[in-house]
C-alpha cells in the first residue's frame, strides 16, 4: 500500500537552471568532486524503488518532509528489487514548509559539489523539481540524536562514541578547509547520521552558507538553526565565521 503525499507545486528555479549557477570547476581538494556526478532520477524510478512510497518502507518525517528507503541499480540509476543494487534514502520536501524550496536548493547545491568520507553523499535528484526530491546513500544506523537520546536504539559504547566525534571532527574540517569555506549553521546530532559500521557522515546542508574567503574574518547572516548548538558569540553578535 502507498503512502499518499499531498505536497501541492510552486513554481521555482528549475534544477538544471540551479545545477548551472554552480561553478563547473571542480574543488581543488582530492575529496571533492563537480556536480556532474549527480545524476538525474526518474520520479517513475523513485517511485518504483520505494514501492510507491510503501509504508514499510518509510524512514522517518520532519516539518520538512518525509524520508523513504529504496533500491536503485548503481550503474543505470533504475529502480530493482530489494537486495539487489544499492540501498538509498529518498528526501521528499513539502513544498508547503517555510523556506522549503530555499532549503531543497542548498542542499543540492551543496551536496553536488561536496565528497567527503564523512559528507552524506548525494547519488542523484529528481528532475521534475516541483517534486523537491533528493536521492541519498543509505545510512543504516539512523542518526546520531536517536541512539543517543531514544530508548529504542542501540546505545552507543564510548569508544565508538569518540570516533563519531571525530568523524564529525572530519567533516567540519574539510567544510572549513576548503578554498571557498561552508558554514553548515545546523551541526546538531540530528545532522550526523551513521552507516552500518558506526562511521558518520554529516548530512542536512539546507541551512549551510559560505564562509569568509581572502581577508574576510567572518561573514554577517541571520542566527539559524537549534537553539542550544549554536556557538553562543554567534547568537549574541549574528556573525559567522569559521571559528563558530
Amino acid at each position: 500500500m502507498g503512502c499518499v503525499l499531498n505536497f501541492r507545486s510552486k513554481g521555482k528555479m528549475s534544477v538544471p537552471m540551479l545545477l548551472s549557477q554552480i561553478s563547473p570547476q571542480a574543488p581543488s581538494s582530492p575529496s571533492s568532486s563537480s556536480h556532474i556526478d549527480v545524476q538525474p532520477i526518474a520520479f517513475e524510478e523513485i517511485k518504483k524503488a520505494t514501492r510507491n512510497f510503501q509504508h514499510s518502507f518509510y524512514l522517518e518525517h520532519g516539518a520538512w518532509g518525509h524520508v523513504f528507503k529504496g533500491y536503485i541499480d548503481e550503474h543505470t540509476l533504475t529502480a530493482s528489487k530489494p537486495g539487489f543494487g544499492i540501498t538509498i534514502a529518498v528526501k521528499i520536501w513539502n513544498p508547503e514548509g517555510v523556506q522549503a524550496h530555499q532549503e531543497w536548493s542548498k542542499e543540492l547545491n551543496y551536496l553536488s559539489q561536496l565528497r567527503h568520507p564523512n559528507v552524506v553523499r548525494l547519488v542523484g535528484y529528481c528532475p521534475e523539481e516541483e517534486k523537491m526530491i533528493l536521492v541519498y546513500e543509505f545510512m543504516a544506523k539512523g542518526s546520531l540524536d536517536n541512539h543517543l537520546f531514544r530508548r529504542e536504539h542501540e546505545s552507543l559504547s564510548w569508544a565508538t562514541r569518540i570516533k563519531v566525534a571525530i568523524d564529525a571532527a572530519r567533516a567540519l574540517s574539510f567544510l572549513h578547509d576548503k578554498d571557498k569555506p561552508v558554514i553548515h549553521r545546523s551541526f546538531r546530532t540530528a545532522d550526523i547520521l551513521l552507516d552500518g559500521e558506526f562511521n558518520a557522515k554529516l548530512c542536512d546542508f539546507g541551512l549551510a552558507r559560505d564562509g569568509p574567503t581572502g581577508d574576510m574574518t567572518h561573514v554577517s547572516t541571520r542566527v539559524l538553526g537549534t537553539f542550544g548548538y549554536a556557538a553562543p558569540e554567534y547568537v549574541a553578535t549574528v556573525v559567522s565565521g569559521i571559528a563558530t
